[in-house]
């Protein structure tokens, strides 16, 4: 868990706030929390949800005892201990720009020009693309507007493509009716659809960069992992405030630092972007937006058939994952080793796979097509047993028709990035049964239980050095854990597949005794479907 505590999380605006807990994810929190302040109270006025802000204080109000805990805050408590302190001071916190290929490789704005420098980095700008989930409200936009305005008095246009995604239909409204979007558009700027967008790779790039050709990109967005954004392994996604990005889109350029350095006019004038500006909310209270895109709601109907044509691309029935067998797993094979990062974009890639997302047997064609094989450091290959070579889900199928069922070995973080489903529906599919990592992220650990896969992490992580590609495994312990409700250890018997030598590692686990229900009846799909 993720708190934000402290007189600086009384100075944020509440989508400012929410902002840093949407990026809690990318630390592994599962849960990211700030305290209900005034800003939060204009907030939910401006959303037109004035009896949710008169209940929050009316919780406030109520008394339940006496002393410290008489009354009810929305707000850490005095002298709350915390397993880890970070302190951040909001007046010297320098702007930074992350990346590329990872959200967590940071550099101060100050030293990025002599960084893409160093690295040799793009030093051309081919896109900024502003907003998506992360970084697309009023108060967001607003600043950014703020920039676009000073940059349009001065005569200068955009010299990269300028995107900018709407981070909702009610601000994508609110933002049409205060003729912010227009602005926008005035100046260059493309509006896509209130979506994920680029951020998933959905969008046209207007410069047709050839596939493998090394660029830069500057986006507002949360995420930046390799291959991402446009499918292009090559283009570098460095992520900073919509308002860097913005400015450093009329600039054009990676080395731009829009505080301390001057673009040219037309008329030969320096210009130096003014500090943004913005409106925390509208002066007027947010719009809904078109009703379409409303919540519409209907009584469930069991009787209606979900008629899908035989020849659909995009649409498949999804039929129940098969359970786990009366005794421990034997005869697994492991798939294939990975070393690195392994995100959920690795294991199911985006972009143009997600028109296939109600077709589980194509988008499973993706699966783990940008890991690195651990045993000869090649991107997306595998060796049968007979030492043929194929891509990771060309091998994943043919063991499929075979009945043989797998499983995968990790690295630190397994499965970080989007909480996507489909990174745990398309290995479970394939035939995978286990996943034994040195960590996970922890969403994505939850996702794996929930379709039936046991996640394992490494007792000794240097273990991780004693199993390989196409080792053969069996498990001990992992059905009586299982049938006890998670209660129980769980070690690998791993016959090595070249000597034959035979090798045990000790494993741990935290199966609880609902996801042990999801794991023995094949997934939390098939428990459901039972009434349980």
């Amino acid at each position: 868990m993720f708190s934000l505590i402290g007189n600086g999380s009384q100075s944020l605006s509440c989508s400012g706030s929410s902002t840093l807990c949407n990026m809690g994810a990318e630390i592994g929190a599962t849960t990211s929390i700030f305290p209900f302040t005034e800003a939060s109270s204009r907030y939910l006025k401006a959303t037109n949800r004035e009896q949710a802000d008169k209940d929050a204080k009316n919780f406030e109000n109520f008394t339940r005892g006496t002393g410290q805990d008489s009354f009810f805050k929305f707000k850490a408590d005095e002298g709350a201990q915390y397993d880890e302190l970070i302190e951040i001071d909001l007046s010297e916190l320098e702007p930074h720009i992350n990346g590329p290929f990872t959200p967590d490789l940071s550099t101060p704005l100050s030293q990025f020009k002599k960084t893409v420098q160093e690295q040799k980095w793009p030093e051309k700008l081919s896109a900024g693309l502003i907003g998506s989930c992360t970084n697309s409200s009023y108060e967001d936009m607003t600043r950014c507007e703020s920039i676009v305005k000073a940059a349009e008095q001065a005569g200068l246009k955009p010299a990269a493509d300028f995107y900018i995604t709407p981070g909702s239909e009610g601000i994508r409204a609110t933002l049409e009716r205060d003729n912010t979007l227009q602005t926008f558009e005035k100046a260059g700027g493309i509006v896509l659809s209130n979506a994920c967008g680029p951020c998933i790779g959905q969008w046209k790039r207007q410069d047709d960069i050839p596939k493998g050709t090394p660029n830069a990109i500057l986006t507002s967005y949360n995420r930046n992992f390799r291959g991402r954004n446009d499918g292009n392994l090559e283009t570098m996604n460095f992520l900073a405030s919509p308002e860097i990005v913005t400015a450093m889109a009329y600039a054009g350029s990676t080395t731009f630092n829009p505080i301390t350095d001057s673009l040219t006019t037309p008329d030969g004038k320096e210009f130096k972007f003014p500090a943004p500006k913005g409106l925390e909310g509208p002066e007027t209270p947010f719009e809904a937006g078109r009703e379409v895109f409303q919540v519409q709601s209907g009584s469930p109907n069991p009787n209606v058939e979900v008629a899908i044509s035989p020849s659909s691309e995009r649409l498949a029935l999804l039929e129940p994952f098969e359970p786990f067998p009366d005794s421990d797993f034997s005869g697994l094979r492991v798939l294939v080793k990975v070393t690195g990062k392994c995100t959920t974009d690795t294991i199911s890639a985006a972009g143009p796979w997600l028109k296939y997302k109600g077709h589980l047997p194509n988008i499973s064609e993706n699966t783990l097509n940008t890991a690195v094989n651990a045993a000869t450091g090649e991107v997306n290959v595998a060796y049968d047993l007979d030492g043929s070579k194929h891509t990771i889900p060309e091998l994943a199928k043919k063991w499929k028709q075979r009945n043989q069922p797998w499983l995968v070995v990790a690295e630190h973080n397994y499965g970080e990035g989007s909480a996507r489903e489909h990174a745990a529906l398309q290995p479970r599919y394939l035939g995978a049964r286990i996943i034994v990592t040195k960590s996970f992220a922890r969403i994505h650990e939850t996702n794996l239980k929930k379709q039936g896969v046991v996640p394992l992490t490494f007792a000794n992580e240097q273990d991780y050095d004693l199993i390989d590609a196409g080792d053969e495994v069996a498990t001990v312990g992992l059905y009586e854990m299982l049938k006890n409700g998670g209660q129980g250890e769980v070690s690998l018997r791993v016959t090595k597949k070249d000597t034959g030598k035979v090798v045990e590692i000790k494993t741990k686990h935290a199966v609880s005794k609902d996801q042990a229900g999801f794991i023995l009846a094949g997934s939390a799909l098939n428990l459901l479907a039972k009434g349980n």
